[in-house]
């Protein structure tokens, strides 16, 4: 038997849990959920990463759908329910394919019954407003953890990719990550500032993730994760879902990313212009310069860092499919988590290791958030505090 026939036999037992894939928001920018436009129940390479005999092909078994919006949206709140419900669409469109989860017991459930357990995170802090009563309402429609920001500062976290703006969490910020831990919904911590994932890591009672994030040690980008950080993760009991995107996995794409930015700059352009004469300019530069390309293999040597440092326990993995404009070399779309399953065979990984970072762990940090909200629940209620009252 080949890896790859292994890899593939082992995801029918154990599929992937992937922790973030973003199809709901290439369905709104893509056909604005004309859901009959992008059946995803048939191919739809041309124009999506992600459609259902592709996941299939990847035995994927459970999927965080990102609610995300952008944050400068001046609607953010209105524009993340319209999100959730384009995943409530999809679940009523494809009962057979794909069943609703909350719990970690509905992702066994799932499991058993061969659907794919479908659950939601919301991608940054702007989707709240700024308010608890919002935070609980996502969460009462199904949310399961929220990313605290996302390329842009909140008023109350710092991004990764942002100036500092409080030094990490603010008072209100971690109240904010208090009353996730009350609820149950999981503190993600992908695209924040390294400030901002030690400040949740102080504050959190419950396991954290990183719903898409690689090690920073291997490809030094700020939207990966350090190793004192990773090391943390153990007496937290969180885990960390390596991601695909080249630009955060490859130290020459990184390089390549900041020439190809200053290079638009220098022709007077914003490097996320993606209009005509930005392309042109983008395409001349790719000419004389090449861009580098990710592969499989480079995805694994995250994954062989992230173990040694943090440990089997705490490691999954989040590809951001539908997020990308670039994917790497065997990974190219959901029907590729095989390819990874089988190098990481080729490199000694054990089935009972690949069972916890394809499943296992992913459905024990759901539950043991789940636990620790049933004993804050038992000995306080809802915080009704406010940004203005806790951070002036």
């Amino acid at each position: 038997m080949t890896a790859l026939e292994e890899a593939r036999e082992l995801l029918r037992e154990f599929p992937v849990v992937d922790g973030h894939n973003d199809l709901p928001w290439a369905l709104r920018e893509q056909v604005r959920y004309d859901l009959a436009a992008r059946d995803i129940a048939a191919d739809q390479t041309a124009h999506l990463h992600t459609d259902l005999p592709r996941l299939r092909a990847g035995g994927v078994g459970a999927q965080y759908w990102s609610v995300y919006v952008r944050a400068d949206l001046p609607d953010a709140v209105p524009a993340t329910l319209e999100q959730i419900d384009c995943v409530r669409q999809l679940l009523d469109r494809y009962p057979g394919q794909l069943r609703p989860a909350f719990t970690a017991a509905d992702m066994e459930a799932a499991r058993t019954e061969g659907r794919i357990a479908s659950l939601m995170g919301a991608e940054g802090g702007h989707s709240i407003a700024n308010s608890l009563a919002t935070l609980r309402a996502l969460y009462a429609l199904g949310v399961r953890y929220m990313t605290l920001t996302h390329n842009d500062n909140v008023a109350w976290a710092d991004s990764a990719t942002d100036e500092p703006g409080v030094g990490g969490l603010s008072a209100f910020g971690r109240e904010v990550v208090r009353e996730m831990n009350r609820l149950g919904m999981l503190v993600d911590l992908s695209h924040v500032a390294a400030t901002t994932m030690r400040d949740a890591l102080d504050t959190s009672t419950a396991p954290v993730i990183f719903s898409h994030s690689s090690a920073r040690a291997v490809c030094d980008h700020p939207r990966n994760i350090p190793d004192d950080v990773l090391e943390r993760l153990p007496a937290n009991g969180g885990v960390a879902m390596v991601t695909f995107v080249p630009k955060f996995v490859l130290q020459a794409a990184v390089d390549w990313t900041a020439a190809a930015d200053e290079n638009m700059r220098a022709h007077g352009l914003h490097p996320l212009d993606a209009g005509p004469e930005a392309m042109r300019v983008h395409r001349a530069f790719e000419e004389r310069r090449p861009r580098p390309v990710a592969t499989v293999a480079t995805v694994a040597d995250h994954l062989d860092h992230m173990r040694e440092v943090a440990g089997i326990d705490h490691l999954g993995i989040g590809g951001d499919y539908d997020g990308t404009a670039f994917t790497p070399d065997g990974l190219d779309d959901v029907s590729g988590y095989p390819n990874l399953i089988a190098e990481l065979l080729d490199r000694g990984w054990s089935k009972a290791d690949l069972a916890k970072l394809t499943w296992k762990n992913a459905v024990r940090v759901l539950g043991a958030a789940e636990d620790v909200a049933r004993g804050l629940q038992a000995t306080r209620g809802p915080s009704n505090a406010t940004i203005e009252s806790l951070d002036g």
